[in-house]
């Protein structure tokens, strides 16, 4: 669908489905009812209420990002179609992309797990996506398998930019380096953390981004990311950079092969204790694949793969060896082709589909034995 910011009118968007629900909005799959009146060419549709002011700050970022993503695309990013603000609220809609994510294929295959040759064409695909990112400044620090679409054609795409951030990048390498000191940091943030209060969600917001700018510095104190994934150097405080995607690659590498994160716990705290403390095991025997990982998941972000020269330094690792990276989007047949309508939904509904207004109106009626029998706007 092309379509513009002045042709997209949530009146006459209709839902076909609920796709998700997330920190930062609720994301549909609809059609416009007067221009494709069909639904020939449906889309996604992330919707943010205004009510909540965090949902709404973190939602203008990410189109912030998306449009950038529109003026410099890329085969593994998506790219921002139109927008739409009303009273209530502040929608954007993207590409649909029909094949799910990554962690539901997963979950698909017999063992959990992907092949070794099915992971090299993900990570390939996934790496360049970052490598753009990262020659834009922009650091995504949410990588995980839910936010990794499969296209219509096998293709993968990066999605969920609101905890993406933009650095300043260094025109040096020792630009980052520091003074390390391990083990008194690691002290200091396991205290930390037994004082820390628990919180619900796996994912941290970023509550320490308050102003939407895309010039943030060279490195970034934000404690944001989802659990397993979040690299040391966030968990310590030290300040981060491009690097922590590093950490996170390695981590969904690890993940795709051996259907585990390498570091989870039974709590937040051990997760965190196990980042910081512990080295990943491998089961099995050494491979290119394993030292790959093995050289993302360094500790000390100055001696991680990719630090120094960013994705051309990881692009040379062995495990990669005949891979033809010009023309990654001209394989005609990726491992797998989502048949159609392949994507996981939680909703489904009649071919007319639903106004996404009403969806949330809906959710704002109180249920009718949480309603004052005298109450003239509850219709029983």
């Amino acid at each position: 669908m092309e379509t513009s910011a002045t042709k997209l009118h949530l009146d006459q968007i209709r839902a076909l489905k609920l796709l998700g629900k997330g920190a930062t909005g609720t994301v549909f799959l609809v059609h416009d009812s007067v221009s494709d009146s069909s639904a020939s060419s449906p889309f996604a549709l992330k919707l943010v209420d205004k009510a909540s002011a965090s949902s709404l700050r973190r939602a203008k970022w990410e189109t912030q990002i998306l449009r950038r993503l529109s003026d410099e695309p890329n085969p593994f990013l998506p790219r921002l179609l139109a927008t739409s603000e009303s009273s209530e609220f502040f929608a954007w809609a993207m590409p649909y992309c029909s094949g799910g994510d990554l962690n539901v294929l997963r979950h698909r295959q017999n063992d959990g797990v992907f092949s070794s040759s099915v992971i090299k064409f993900y990570l390939a695909e996934i790496l360049c996506a970052l490598d753009h990112l990262h020659s834009m400044g922009i650091a995504y620090r949410d990588l995980k398998p839910e936010n990794i679409l499969l296209q219509e054609s096998g293709h993968v795409t990066l999605t969920d930019f609101d905890l993406s951030c933009s650095l300043n990048k260094p025109t040096r390498p020792e630009f980052y380096l520091s003074d390390p000191e391990p083990d008194p940091k690691l002290k200091t943030s396991l205290r930390f953390f037994r004082q820390k209060k628990k919180t619900k969600s796996a994912r941290v917001n970023p509550i320490t981004r308050r102003r939407m700018s895309f010039s943030g510095g060279e490195r970034s104190n934000s404690f944001v990311g989802t659990d397993e994934y979040i690299s040391p150097e966030v968990i310590r405080g030290d300040g981060h950079d491009f690097a922590v995607d590093w950490w996170a690659l390695g981590v969904l590498t690890y993940e795709m092969m051996y259907g585990a994160t390498p570091f989870k716990g039974r709590s937040k705290k051990e997760t965190f204790r196990n980042v910081l403390m512990k080295e990943p095991e491998f089961p099995g025997k050494p491979s290119d694949l394993t030292d790959l990982i093995r050289r993302l998941l360094v500790k000390d972000p100055t001696r991680r793969l990719g630090f120094r020269r960013g994705a051309a330094e990881i692009k040379e690792h062995a495990f990669f060896r005949g891979v033809k990276w010009e023309i990654l989007t001209e394989v005609l047949r990726p491992p797998f082709i989502p048949l159609r309508d392949d994507g996981e939904s939680t909703e489904n509904v009649t071919a007319s589909g639903f106004g996404v207004k009403e969806y949330f109106e809906k959710l704002r009626t109180p249920l009718p034995h949480e309603c004052p029998e005298n109450n003239p706007f509850v219709d029983f």
